[in-house]
């Protein structure tokens, strides 16, 4: 084609676009298509426009698809019919025919939609669908091998992702609830979308940026901005924290626990900085001789435990720290004071006098704070003396046992040491009683047992020849046990604990009884042996006991008591009975022997029956008419006369 045949071409084709454009007569204009919102899943009801009634009974409907119209469903008489193909199952009429409805809406039926009648000049009505759908929560994923602040480019700092929204969600990142904006060569964002199979779009985001020594704490988040048809809406996501590496700027030495130290104590002294991550750390501790740095062993780094601290741990300790990437060195010192007592003295260490004479004792310590003194009885706790020095004058045997002398400083609290002294009062053996009466069974293997005090300290020995064993209490006391076999000759002779030391000699003698139903031991103090004394610094100086214990068979005496108490009931009862006989308010028949009347609950309550002395029958005197037990000779009940 020639170049004056193009140029008409070109010419006729602007002069019928003029013509369209200013609205040529006969030429009628495209309306714009009607926009219809749906969500993906729903049904999109098309409508085709204002038509009349008998337009709606025979038309045709179209998808416009790249703006080519393929038939999809044709309507005749108020009858549908589908056309094969995408739309063949999901198609159907309502409103008599005048609404097309969609079901099961995707984000592919986004697209026009016409409908035109059959009539003759019958206008074409366009329907854009546009679907939506909202995306999932955005999940975040944080970069948790961070970021340095040295870095001279965006680092990744996280990536947020939507996934099956549609159309594409806008997101927005956030650093503490402050929306970020691109800026250059500080914060980059990049974000790109996926079309799943569905037709729906998964959104991701990366945030890339410089940081600084302050974004150490900082929080971020995504949010995702979508429309429904009922108007926009955002998603969040969850907030994230960034490793921040910045390299350290101050060092310290830290003391736990803070307060007064004392030995004994848990004591950690650690290294701090305020680098990420921390400098590596050396710890020493300056040698008072050599006034050098000395560094210390530890098993964590910056991390030096002392347990349990001694005084000797007090001193100046120095920290220093090395940043690898930085090669910059830190160091701090602090002083450390471990409080202490030493070991209490007392003298003299072994004290000892006679009754009737004065002690003295005394105490001493060394500490690096001021201390007190106390004087306390062991045994019971007693405080005797504040000082350092414990006079006891007029002494008792009783004096003998232990004294404890405790050294505390009262500027740090739980700070003391204490020590035990044992004062020796001469004397002969002292036993708490002479003489004890023991129950026994007949060749049955009894263990018996002595205790004396004195000082010097005795030795016990026995009448009788069995196994003997003896163990010291204390420095004044000692506790002897003897097995023996109960024999008819023990039980005349009985057993004999002798306690001696050089100035003296003291027994107890225990008597052997045996047990039957008609010897009784009288009461359980009898039975265990037991001779206790308040000599012995244990609360139990001098005692002679039987160990194993006999079964206890039950007592005559309590059967006797209670039928002495019955009989004072029924004496008492009858007397209140005769009173009211003699005001004339009990009648009774002319034999003067009438039953007295009670209610059926108490008339058993009066009837005492007596038996023989046996012990069987007495354990059944108390029983009631309910649970009688008569003897074989008698015929009827008995009453007492109570008038006379």
């Amino acid at each position: 084609m020639e170049l004056p045949e193009l140029v008409c071409v070109f010419l006729l084709a602007a002069c019928c676009h003029c013509r369209r454009a200013v609205g040529v007569p006969g030429e009628a204009e495209q309306p714009a298509p009607e926009v219809l919102e749906v969500e993906v899943g729903s049904t999109a009801l098309l409508k085709c426009g204002p038509a009349r009634s008998q337009d709606s009974l025979s038309l045709d409907w179209f998808s416009v698809h790249k703006e080519k119209p393929t038939l999809i469903y044709r309507v005749r008489q108020g009858q549908g019919q589908s056309e094969p193909g995408e739309y063949q199952h999901r198609l159907s009429l309502q409103d008599k025919g005048a609404t097309l409805a969609l079901a099961h809406v995707t984000p592919h039926d986004e697209r026009i939609f016409l409908c035109q009648g059959k009539r003759p000049r019958s206008q074409e009505h366009r329907i854009q669908l546009q679907v939506y759908k909202a995306p999932e929560e955005p999940s975040i994923q944080v970069n948790t091998l961070g970021i340095s602040v040295n870095s001279e480019e965006p680092e990744e700092v996280a990536t947020c992702v939507g996934r099956n929204g549609y159309p594409v969600p806008q997101v927005t990142w956030y650093k503490n609830r402050l929306p970020l904006k691109e800026e250059k060569n500080r914060v980059h964002i990049q974000s790109s979308q996926i079309v799943e199979s569905s037709g729906l779009y998964t959104l991701q985001s990366i945030l890339k940026a410089r940081l600084v020594k302050e974004d150490k704490d900082a929080q971020f988040y995504c949010e995702l901005s979508y429309r429904l048809p009922s108007g926009n809406h955002m998603k969040e996501s969850r907030e994230v924290t960034v490793p921040v590496f910045y390299p350290a700027e101050k060092l310290w030495v830290e003391v736990v626990p803070t307060g007064m130290l004392k030995e004994g104590d848990h004591v950690e002294i650690r290294c701090l900085a305020d680098g990420n991550p921390p400098p590596h750390f050396i710890i020493s501790k300056q040698n008072p001789s050599t006034m050098e740095m000395e560094e210390k062993a530890t098993d964590h780094d910056g991390l030096l435990v002392l347990e349990p601290a001694r005084k000797e741990h007090s001193g100046l300790y120095e920290c220093q720290g090395l940043d690898l990437d930085t090669t910059v060195s830190l160091m701090d010192q602090q002083e450390l004071l471990v409080n202490y007592v030493s070991d209490v003295r007392v003298s003299p260490t072994t004290p000892e006098s006679h009754e009737g004479s004065s002690l003295t004792l005394t105490c001493e310590a060394e500490s690096n704070q001021a201390l007190e003194f106390l004087w306390l009885r062991e045994k019971t706790g007693k405080v005797l003396e504040k000082g350092p020095v414990l006079l006891l004058h007029n002494l008792k045997r009783e004096a003998a046992g232990g004294y404890l002398c405790m050294a505390s400083v009262p500027s740090v609290p739980g700070l003391n040491s204490t020590q035990l002294v044992n004062v020796a009062i001469y004397g002969s053996p002292w036993m708490a009683s002479k003489e004890r009466k023991l129950w026994v069974k007949e060749n049955e293997v009894m263990r018996l047992s002595c205790e004396a005090s004195g000082h010097p300290r005795p030795t016990i020995s026995w009448s009788v020849n069995g196994t003997a064993h003896e163990q010291d209490k204390d420095p004044q006391s000692v506790l002897s046990t003897l097995n023996v076999l109960v024999t008819p000759d023990l039980l005349e002779t009985g057993a004999e604990c002798v306690a001696s030391n050089p100035l003296g000699r003291n027994s107890t003698v225990i008597r052997l009884e045996l047990v039957n139903l008609t010897t009784l031991p009288p009461d359980s103090t009898a039975t265990t042996g037991l001779s206790t004394s308040t000599a012995s610094p244990h609360a139990r100086a001098n005692s002679t006991s039987a160990e194993k214990k006999l079964p206890e068979p039950e007592s005559k005496g309590v059967v006797i008591v209670a039928v002495i108490v019955c009989i004072l009931v029924l004496a008492v009862l009858g007397a209140v009975l005769y009173f009211f006989y003699k005001k004339g308010k009990l009648p009774c028949g002319r034999s003067g022997k009438q039953e007295i009347t009670l209610p059926p609950l108490r008339k058993s309550e009066i009837v005492v029956e007596v038996k023989s002395d046996k012990l069987p029958e007495e354990m059944g005197l108390l029983q009631g008419s309910n649970g009688d037990k008569r003897a074989p000779g008698d015929q009827g009940e008995k009453y007492i006369d109570l008038r006379h």
